[in-house]
């Protein structure tokens, strides 16, 4: 079969059509108002469907737009050509916008709004199972969906020279990669998300140096300022029933050889950011695993696992969503369980690997922190990326002396305690600080390290607070200072307290 929006051509004609309806974030919300919007966006398709319905009759034709890209619905030929008076319902047809039903048109494709807050986007993908009846092509190419969104908003948004998307899929990343790099590189062993994300790009006025082939094969030899990827991750057997979700290669192996070989494809001081999966086997830390793959690179990281699935929730999690009947998502799921129980796997540990390549002349040693992060509020953003990593250069290259007589100030921060009613009343048991929002922003403390951080206001050194509060408590000074700057370390490297400049 032929691949889709292949004429340039065709996908111009389209871009006019849609725009022409304001077929735009603001212009479907605005269109299927609050309350069956809100409902859409949770998964409820028939208040929309009603909503677009009842559109008065000079906005019909973005009600058709969204019931064929959004809704999956079938239209009436006069409907669709109504819809699109400059490209043409034949046209599109051809082009594989389009398929013909017993009662008029449907879309196979998705073409669906996006906005980063500042601009909105055309995004062009498969429609998904939940739209269309039977299970989801092999070469099926995913749209906007959780991990992506993740992504997009963990990426670090500094300008760049270079930048590289692996695995772009329908382009969403190499769509937001493009308002702050200056060449934009987006590769994928699937030919049919190639041809998609080039009709994304097109229809957004943007211009990828789109690549066939798999992870760093297409930019041998080539170095990059930002390297982004939501690659294939699922771990499995090592089949390739759905190229958007499995890479043919068993188990998490895929994730390993990204990081891997990523080192040779950073420029000094880059960054890659990688949505990844590890397995997890019995009796084993997930941090093992992962360490293992960053031994001897030379590269400072932030591995955050976000989730932990058991195998049986995350068989379910990925045989659901092919749209297969559900005969064979059964067999599947057992097969894929089977595997599970002779690997010895526990469950399967998802979330994301952010490495940052040594800048020219930095000699440090390489920094590298894996935790879990599961808050909902907790969420990395790029400027937490890149604080992250400011924050850990920063302790590097300050000594203990120099902390000393730094004026430190703590951030907006609550502190939460624990208590258990006692002879004497509620007896405190347990107490942290914590930065709201803040991805892992939170630290023990006791009574002595929380009148320090409630005392760093940058009126003063910290070496005079120690002082103060030394004298205060009856201790030595040094002693206290000795005790107390690890956790001082430890608030700054969780972005808790900061230098007052």
């Amino acid at each position: 079969m032929s691949l889709p929006l292949t004429d340039r051509a065709v996908v111009d004609a389209l871009g006019a059509d849609l725009s022409a309806a304001n077929y735009t974030t603001d212009g479907v919300a605005e269109l299927l108002g609050a309350d069956a919007g809100a409902a859409f966006s949770r998964g409820l398709w028939w208040s929309a469907l009603r909503a677009t319905e009842r559109a008065p009759a000079d906005r019909q034709q973005l009600a058709t737009l969204v019931r064929l890209f959004l809704l999956g619905a079938d239209e009436t030929r006069s409907r669709v050509a109504s819809a699109f008076p400059g490209a043409g319902v034949d046209a599109l047809t051809a082009a594989g916008v389009l398929e013909p039903t017993p009662g008029g048109f449907r879309a196979v494709l998705d073409i669906r709004p996006h906005s980063d807050g500042a601009r909105d986007f055309l995004v062009v993908s498969d429609q998904d199972a939940a739209l269309r009846p039977g299970p989801v092509r092999r070469d099926h190419v995913l749209g906007i969906g959780g991990a992506s969104v993740s992504l997009a908003h963990a990426v670090v948004r500094a300008p760049v020279g270079r930048a590289l998307d692996v695995g772009t899929g329908c382009g969403i990343q190499a769509l937001h990669l493009a308002g702050h790099s200056d060449h934009v590189v987006a590769t994928d062993t699937n030919e049919r998300a190639l041809a998609l994300a080039s009709a994304t790009a097109r229809l957004n006025g943007m211009s990828w140096d789109l690549r066939a082939g798999s992870l760093f094969e297409p930019v041998a030899g080539e170095r990059f300022d930002l390297i982004v990827s939501n690659p294939p991750f699922v771990v499995g057997v090592g089949a390739l029933d759905y190229i958007y979700r499995d890479s043919g290669m068993a188990g998490d192996a895929l994730c390993e050889n990204m990081i891997r070989g990523v080192n040779e494809h950073l420029e000094p001081g880059g960054t890659a950011q990688i949505m990844a999966n590890w397995i997890v086997r019995d009796g084993q830390d997930w941090r093992e695993r992962v360490r293992g793959w960053l031994d001897g690179s030379g590269l400072h990281a932030w591995v955050v696992q976000r989730e932990f699935a058991d195998p049986i929730s995350y068989v379910s999690l990925w045989t659901s969503d092919a749209g297969e009947l559900p005969e064979e998502a059964a067999r599947r799921g057992g097969l894929w369980l089977d595997w599970f129980d002779a690997e010895g796997i526990a469950g399967v540990g998802m979330g994301m690997i952010v490495v940052r390549a040594p800048r020219r002349g930095e000699h440090r040693p390489p920094e590298q922190v894996l935790e879990e992060i599961t808050g909902a509020d907790e969420q990395l953003t790029g400027p937490e990326v890149e604080a992250f990593f400011a924050r850990r250069e920063y302790l590097h290259d300050t000594s203990d002396d120099r902390l000393l007589a730094a004026r430190l100030t703590t951030a907006p921060v609550l502190l939460d305690e624990r208590s258990l009613p006692g002879p004497d009343g509620w007896q405190t048991v347990g107490a942290a600080v914590r930065r709201p929002g803040g991805p892992g922003a939170v630290i023990g403390v006791d009574e002595v390290s929380r009148a320090l951080l409630a005392g760093c206001r940058g009126e003063v050194p910290l070496g005079m607070l120690i002082e103060l509060l030394a004298a205060h408590h009856g201790v030595d000074a040094d002693a206290l200072a000795i005790a107390a700057l690890p956790v001082v370390r430890e608030a700054i490297g969780r972005g808790i307290l900061y230098e007052a400049r």
